[in-house]
Formats: C-alpha cells, structure tokens, sequence
C-alpha cells in the first residue's frame, strides 16, 4: 500500500472555517482578522494575565538532533490532538517556518504525517507575510544608514567601518554572507563591506519575539545598537529617527496567526527565529495568548535541548514571567545509533549496540532539564525501521533514572497515537512535579554567564575567548549591557563547538570567537566557533523535487 506523503494528507483534507476553529477558544468573530478562509490574525487585546497564571504551559524540546531533525515540532502537535483527546483544551504553538529550510535541506515546519498544521502549503511559504515585514523593516533600517552616511544636512559622523547592521534575506544564499556594496560613483552611495543574515537571524525577529505589545517593540526597535562615530560614540536606530517607520511595517506581524491541527484544534504559529543562531522559540505574544485561551499549551523550542529550550528557560521565561509545567524530550531511536557512531547510510537499520551507545546524549539532556527543577517525559518519536528492542531498551533506561519514556506515534496516528503520552504530561502536571528556576541570574557578569552554560549544559571544562571576543567583551561592559542574558550560537550537530563530536563528549572546551550585541532584543550573543548566521543550500536541495500543476496544486513539499 502506498503510504501518502505529508503534502498529500494535508491536501486531503476538508478544512474548516477558521470561525469555527475560533469558537472552540471562545474567540468572537469580530476579534478575527481574517486572511482568506482559514487564517486569522488575533488581537493582543485577547491577553490575560489571570487567566494565564492558572493554565499549563509544556515544552516540547528534543536530543542533539541528526540533520534531518528528530521531530519536535510533529511530537508538539501530536500532543495536542492526544490532549484533546484525553478531553483537555489544549492549543499548540509554534514557530513560523523560514523558506530557507523549506527550499534547503530540514524543508517546512508544518508536523508531518497526522500530526499537521493547516493550511499547510501557506503555513511554509509566504503566510501571512510575517516574514516579509521582519526583512523590510532590517533592510529599511540598512537604507536609512547607508543613506545618512552620504548625507551633507543631518550626517551622524558614523564610521563606515564600525557598522554592525546587516541585511537579511529569506533564503539559504552563501554568496550574500560578505558583499561590497555602494560601487558604481558617488550617485550610488559610499561603498563599504557589507553582508547578509537569513531573516531568522535578523535583530527584528528577536525583537518581535521578545515585545510584549507595539509600544515595546517600538521602543526596542529604537535600541538596536547600528555601529559607532569616528570617535567611538555608539549610534542606535533611534539617532536615525526609524524605530516609528520600522513599527509601522511590523503593526501586523506583531498579532499571532490562528490556523488548525489535521483534527481541526486550534494552532497559534507566530515569529519565526533559529534556535542554533538566535533564541528559536515563537513569540512571547503567542504564548501568552495561547495560555489566556486554553487550559493546556504545547511550544517547542528548535534543535537539541542545549539550544532552544536552554534559551526558552532562561532568556524566555525569565523576560516574560512564564514557567512551564514539564518538559517533553523528543528522541528517535535513528538520532540513538547517530550518536552511538552508526553511519548515515545505515542510520534506518536495528542497531541495538549503537543505541545503547548513543544513550548518553539523550541521558545529558535529562540531567540537563533537570538542572532547571522542570520533570521531563521523554517522547520515543516513532519510526517504521525501530526494533522493539531498541524502543524497550530506552524504556528501560529512562526508569533506572526515574523518568518516563513514551512512544510517541502521531506521525501515523495523529492525537490517537499521542494518547499514552498525553497521559504521562497530564500526571507530571498534576502532581505538581515541577518548580522552573532559571540556570543563572542575569545580574552576573558576562563571561561567567558565558561559562555557566557551558559547564553546566555542554559538559565543557571550559571556555576560550580569542581576541576578537576579548574586545568585544571590553565593549560590552562600556556600553552598559551586562545584565543581559546570553543567546550563545553553536552548531545544533553536538554540544561541543566541533559539529562531528557526537554523543556526550568529555574533557573539551569551547571556544568563543566574537560576540555580538542585540541591545534591542536585550540579549548577547556569543558565537561559537565556525557559526554563521547565513546558511548555504545542500548540494541537492529540496527545491529540486517540488513542482507545481497547471492548476497551482503543488507536490513536493514536506
């Protein structure tokens, strides 16, 4: 039998009004901005700190992943629709996907198999144009710089060489990573260096995902440090007089978007960040916008537990008061024999020697959740080539140290297949398991910060800051930006800085080769070894096997 393909379930499906989808949350039409017939955008007037406080708040987070990824965001609806099942009211929210995966080599971040958000094919690709507000408003702000630097009436004196700022692009383009720009004669601007982020990297979305309303995000916008005066003076975007004119082209983007699950709940998808380069978790707004509509919340938080959720705890929760009740730790037994040393072309293949191996990773990101005073469950992402001795000997492990490891089978059986996990977030929940601290406290300095989360969730002895991070470090502090928490970018392939370190590496340290400033965002950000924040695509990539009809049905995607 020919199993269907995620595009073709989701195109088999009759979706439903997103009025009706609405009413299940108790959201009166009128709240609906409606984009076409099944995607809303909500207003922020529907946030309720009252309601909030009472409601539970799980995130879903995974194992270091292999490059195809473990699941998460699957896992993450897959628990709603079994909470919903169980008869809990429960909404998921998520990220929005970036084109640069969907045409690369991860494609979307719908779910897949019976564990989708829908409309599917819209939720990849342009929505509700979200995306394209964040890189209008970065390279808004790059126009505005490169045209006051050649400005003779209100010229800031900002030195060409000193400027941070970059702009952004929706797609995996390694040949934008380093441009010269301005060539061409004086009608064409001053030339200088320049470059290119993808726009999940962009200053914007962090700071989209970190305002609480328009006028925060306004005055955040305002912050971002752009570069310095010949005379070491730091210039802001407000010294350009942008922030209004950037708010302006986020006034949409700032209200999350309504969609549903295959099973017809209700999914809030909003703000889009990686978790390998920038914070990757979605919006504080939706959040707390799921938790003033339903009694149960399922987020996620991108990549291994050493980056999305270490930053949905300690940068997330501590900006926004949030504290979740649990957290799901998504493993596959495919990920176990990765980091056990079995090789790629026989990842799909029974290995129980290479999963008993590989257990140590997953067994380190136990210890590490825990760190946090948060209960995991771990979800057993299921896939068809997993032996049932590999699925027990998990089972097993996980109870020698206390913790429940479930099957997690929504890709094939949507909420029906998530029940047994539902249950085991429900008992955490209820008995009250859980106690959210935070890894550190933002007051301390910089580098220690640096070096708690390194010690404590790589397992590094250690940090090395070359020359170019000791400066920046220097910077930092005469800028006044110490109590910032730190948002590290590190290759998601390892908890190491070295992508090929698999399992649970001993005796490394890590090395910080510069480190960046958001004074919008309010974050710092060091960067670890050879991270980029520009992706380039695969030697296939995705976009290769997508086509359209000749009556705009579009096959390929995933």
């Amino acid at each position: 039998m020919k199993h269907l393909t995620d595009i073709e379930i989701a195109q088999g499906k009759e979706l439903q009004k997103i009025k009706k989808i609405a009413e299940k949350i108790n959201i009166d039409e009128d709240d609906l901005e409606l984009y076409g017939k099944y995607i809303a955008k909500l207003p922020l007037s529907l946030i309720d700190e009252e309601k909030i406080k009472k409601n539970n708040l799980i995130l879903v987070t995974a194992m270091t992943p292999t490059p195809a990824g473990e699941g998460k965001t699957t896992v993450s609806i897959g628990l709603t629709e079994g909470l919903n099942e169980i008869g809990k009211q429960a909404t998921v929210v998520l990220r929005e996907p970036s084109l640069g995966p969907v045409f690369g080599m991860k494609g979307g971040a719908a779910g897949g198999g019976y564990s989708q958000v829908l409309p599917m094919e819209d939720i990849n690709l342009h929505f509700t144009g979200d995306f394209n507000a964040v890189e209008k408003a970065n390279n808004l702000l790059s126009a505005l710089i490169d045209n006051n630097l050649q400005s003779s009436c209100c010229n800031l004196n900002l030195d060409p060489r000193s400027i941070l700022w970059k702009r952004v692009i929706d797609l995996n383009d390694r040949a934008l990573r380093h441009v010269t720009i301005g060539l061409g004669g004086t009608a064409h601007g001053i030339p200088r260096e320049d470059g290119f982020n993808i726009t999940p990297a962009s200053e914007v979305m962090a700071i989209l995902c970190m305002a609480k309303d328009l006028k925060d995000l306004k005055q955040r916008l305002g912050n971002i440090l752009i570069g310095f005066t010949f005379d070491k003076k730091p210039i802001f975007a407000r010294d350009l007089k942008a922030e209004s004119a950037m708010t302006i082209l986020l006034k949409h983007a700032i209200q999350p978007n309504l969609v549903q699950t295959l099973e017809e709940n209700p999914a809030i998808i909003h703000g889009g960040p990686f978790a390998n380069i920038a914070q990757g978790t979605n919006t504080i707004i939706a959040t707390k916008m799921g938790l003033s509509l339903s009694n149960y919340v399922v987020t996620e938080a991108g990549f291994g537990a050493d980056l999305g959720a270490e930053k949905f705890l300690n940068i997330k929760c501590v900006a926004s008061g949030l504290s979740p009740k649990a957290v799901v730790l998504v493993s596959t037994i495919r990920a176990l024999r990765h980091h056990g040393g079995a090789s790629k072309d026989v990842l799909n293949q029974p290995n129980l020697d290479c999963v008993k191996s590989g257990f140590c990773n997953l067994e380190k990101h136990i210890e590490n959740i825990r760190k946090f005073e948060i209960e995991p469950v771990v979800a057993i992402n299921h896939f068809m080539g997993d032996s049932q001795d590999e699925i027990n000997f998990i089972i097993n492990e996980c109870e020698k140290i206390g913790v429940q490891a479930v099957v997690s089978d929504g890709w094939a059986n949507g909420g029906k297949g998530c029940v047994k996990l539902a249950e085991a977030v429900v008992n955490v929940v209820e008995n009250n398991n859980s106690h959210f601290k935070p890894l550190y406290d933002w007051d301390l300095p910089i580098k220690e910060k640096i070096e708690i989360i390194a010690k404590e969730i790589y397992g590094a002895d250690g940090v090395d800051f070359d020359k170019k991070a000791k400066l920046n470090l220097k910077r930092i502090e005469r800028l006044g930006f110490n109590k910032f928490p730190i948002c590290n970018a590190k290759t998601q392939k390892s908890f190491t800085d070295n992508e090929f370190l698999r399992g649970r590496p001993k005796g490394f340290v890590v090395t910080v080769r510069e480190i960046s400033i958001s004074a919008g965002a309010r974050f710092i950000i060091p960067i670890f070894g050879q991270m980029m924040r520009m992706p380039g695509l695969p030697s296939v990539p995705a976009s290769e096997n997508m086509q359209i009809d000749d009556n705009g049905v579009i096959s390929g995607l995933s």
